[in-house]
Parts: structure tokens; sequence; C-alpha cells
């Protein structure tokens, strides 16, 4: 299943971020230049405390990375539209060293690929199997109860955000949820349906329409208030899309995007809020 959501990026970066990126049209001419995808680059020097598994999925197998105590509480951590790459790990090693520890998991949804710039990336995001996916994290879930972790939370930014809302309404076994600028389209998961607690957090500024914008988070704050799960939206003002990426490349990255805003104090709120949220709901 295609999401509208790379459509909605395409109008977003591709169109408004500096010259270095190719407008869509041209990026579609010069595709066999501009859309090769490179593996696993740009790791951060964390990378070698991630364990690498294999997670059976119906008749096939995809890569996993995991990190943090074996017995803990386990946190799915989807990636962003670049794939599984420095920031997303960053990420996840961060989570698993939380309060008294979690373990993390990031489930590889490109097999194997990252795109190093925006083009890369919205033809990855392009090719996605959202349902697919939507498997993947579920195989996710069920690896960590079957290992170890009592209860399992999800935790996405940006394209895994909108996946991560979406296991709250596909995923059987999800105990809590929290988004960082994503919603699904209601034709892959419509949040009215959430079964697991939704903790979503958007920026003022975030420009991506019908995605990531306010209204579309106001929007999913009423959905969620219809599903009568326990949930909450924040929205933090004078920041944009990806505000959590604070690693020096991808605050690079970010100005390489237009996307200038740095703000320390709503990414520590915002990491606040997400400790308090999974150890409400992930506490035995």
């Amino acid at each position: 299943m295609i999401s509208n959501c790379s459509r909605l990026f395409s109008k977003t970066f591709l169109v408004n971020s500096k010259p270095t990126y190719p407008a869509f049209s041209l990026r579609r001419a010069l595709s066999i230049h501009l859309l090769q995808v490179r593996a696993m680059a740009s790791e951060s020097a964390a990378s070698s405390t991630f364990k690498k598994i294999q997670i059976q999925r119906d008749d096939t197998t995809f890569d996993a990375y995991v990190i943090g105590k074996e017995e803990a509480p386990g946190i799915v951590v989807l990636q962003e539209w670049w794939g599984v790459d420095f920031e997303i790990k960053n990420h996840a090693q961060k989570i698993s060293q939380f309060d008294t520890g979690y373990k993390a998991l990031i489930p590889d949804l490109y097999r194997g690929k990252v795109g190093l710039d925006v083009a890369e990336a919205q033809h990855l995001m392009d090719g996605l199997d959202w349902q697919g996916a939507v498997k993947d994290i579920q195989s996710s879930v069920n690896w960590l109860k079957a290992n170890g972790s009592q209860k399992v939370g999800v935790i996405g930014y940006c394209m895994g955000g909108a996946l991560a809302i979406a296991s709250s309404v596909l995923v059987p076994g999800v105990d809590a949820v929290v988004a960082f600028y994503g919603v699904p389209s209601p034709e892959l998961a419509d949040p009215v349906h959430a079964k697991a607690p939704v903790q979503a957090h958007f920026g003022e500024l975030d420009n991506v329409v019908g995605f990531s914008d306010v209204k579309t988070g106001k929007a999913l704050e009423e959905k969620l208030k219809a599903s009568g799960v326990p949930h909450e939206v924040h929205i933090y003002p004078g920041v944009a899309h990806a505000f959590m990426n604070k690693s020096p490349e991808g605050v690079q990255r970010r100005k390489n995007m237009g996307l200038t805003d740095e703000d320390d104090v709503a990414v520590e709120l915002a990491w606040t809020r997400f400790r308090n949220w999974m150890t409400r709901f992930l506490s035995i």
C-alpha cells in the first residue's frame, strides 16, 4: 500500500529545500544518477554497541538492531524516511539508557538501504510497502515479548511516527505508543480506532501539510479523544519538522533542508514527556 505521506514530503522538501536538491520533475528525469541507494552509511560510533538479529515475518526474515538490558521493557524504534542511519541509532541508544533501562529494537524497514539525500530518501519512502511495514512492527513486538520484555512500546519519527500511530490501531500487543511529527493516512490506519495509549509531538512551524503540521496534529487529538484511549498531543512553539534530531550531522542535514530552528529546551521537554509516558504504561 502506498501512503500519500511521500507525496506530501515531495511538495514540502523537494520544492522548498535548497538548490542542492533537484526539483521533483528533474529528479524523475535523472533518477538513474540521483536515486542510488548506499548501504548503511554515516552511522554513529555507537553502532558497534548494537546487536544485529534476524526476525521472522511470514515466509521471510528481516534485520533488526537491538540495544539495552535483556529483561527490560521493550521499545520498537521506527526510522525516519532516511532509513536505519546514525540518527535513529542515536535515538535508540539514548532510549535504552533512560530510567531503569529499556531494550530498544530498530527494525530495518528498508532492508539495508539508506537515503543520503532528500531525493534518495523520497525514493525509498515512495517504495515502502506500508502494510508490510506494519507486519514488521508486529513481528518486532512479538520478538521482544518472546525474548524477555513483558511489555512493549513503539516510538517513531516522521515516517516512523505515522507507523507508530498505525501500530496503535493495527498491532495487537502494543502497550504504548509515542509518535513524533507523523500521522498515517486513514486508508492505512484511522486513529479513531486506536487501541493503545498514544502520545504525539509536533512542531508549531512544521509545514508538511496533512502529515505533521499543527492542523493535522489537532485533528489527530480529536480522533484520539473519540477512540477513548489515554492520549496526549503536544505542540512545541518555534520548532519545525524533525526538531528532535540533535546530532551534529542531523542538525546540518536539517539546515540543508531549510530547517534552521534549534531549541534544546523543547527537545528535553519532549524526552521527559516520552519517559513519563513509557514509565506509566510499560512498568510492571
